[in-house]
């Protein structure tokens, strides 16, 4: 309707301008006027030319500038759609991400009650420091408990079933740190149940294995005990000698002195 209105205008002043020309024709004056009025029409027509275009012109602007407002919210729609999309991803990626933190946590401390399980059986069988009759050495935990296996047997006075238990473990262990003891307490066992002559043999062996051993001023002294039981007084009265002259300052060596005087 807005495009129709210049035209109407124009239509209306042709008319005006008729009429004048019909009116006024012989008229110089009106000549005058109607030359002028042309002049104006023309240039109205002109302004109205000059508006048709300009709007026109910011018709199709505003398209362009409609069509780019619609691009633009496709783009912002589109972005925001790409941006949720990029936060679900990110959401997924730190559930995986604490996921695997939690399977990491777990396998770590799966591999640390492993290697704790693992070294309390290594363990089990590494050497340990002990310490018998004022002697320390290395040992085996099997070698250690196999001979306070021995021990506990003697002590609880079953001497029969000590003298297999002592000789098993010298067996197995010949070249143990508790094989002098091992040796004293199976010659024991043995003088307990009147085996006089292995007894002896042992008590030798503890004194060949170790003659600086704290049992070996006892083994002599059982040598000796052994003998006479044996009613080998003359070589009980050597060995008692011996015993004095090797070992003075031990208690075996005051109890030797005692046994002299009563085999003259």
């Amino acid at each position: 309707m807005k495009k129709l209105l210049p035209w109407l205008v124009l239509a209306v002043l042709a008319a005006q301008v008729t009429v004048a020309q019909s009116a006024l024709f012989e008229d110089d004056e009106a000549r005058r006027a109607i030359l002028e009025l042309r002049q104006r029409v023309d240039e109205q027509r002109q302004r109205i030319e000059a508006q048709r275009q300009e709007s026109e012109k910011l018709g199709k602007s505003a398209i362009s500038a409609g069509e780019d407002n619609a691009q633009l919210r496709r783009s912002l729609l589109e972005l925001q759609n790409q941006i949720e999309t990029l936060q679900s991803e990110l959401a997924q990626q730190r559930g995986r991400n604490e996921q695997l933190a939690r399977d990491i946590a777990e396998l770590q401390r799966q591999q640390k009650d492993m290697t704790q399980g693992m070294e309390e059986r290594l363990r089990k069988f590494e050497p340990v420091k002990v310490s018998v009759d004022e002697r320390e050495f290395m040992a085996e935990q099997a070698e250690k408990r196999d001979f306070e296996a021995a021990l506990a047997i003697f002590r609880k006075g079953d001497f029969v079933a000590a003298q297999p238990a002592f000789a098993e473990f010298i067996r197995r262990y010949s070249s143990s740190g508790y094989a002098p003891s091992a040796f004293f307490w199976l010659g024991n066992a043995q003088y307990a149940t009147r085996n006089y002559k292995e007894s002896m043999q042992n008590f030798r062996t503890l004194l060949t294995l170790a003659p600086d051993h704290l049992r070996a001023p006892d083994g002599v002294l059982s040598i000796a005990n052994c003998q006479v039981e044996l009613k080998d007084i003359k070589g009980a009265r050597k060995t008692l000698e011996d015993l004095i002259k090797a070992y003075p300052q031990s208690e075996a060596a005051s109890t030797a002195k005692e046994r002299l005087t009563r085999l003259k």
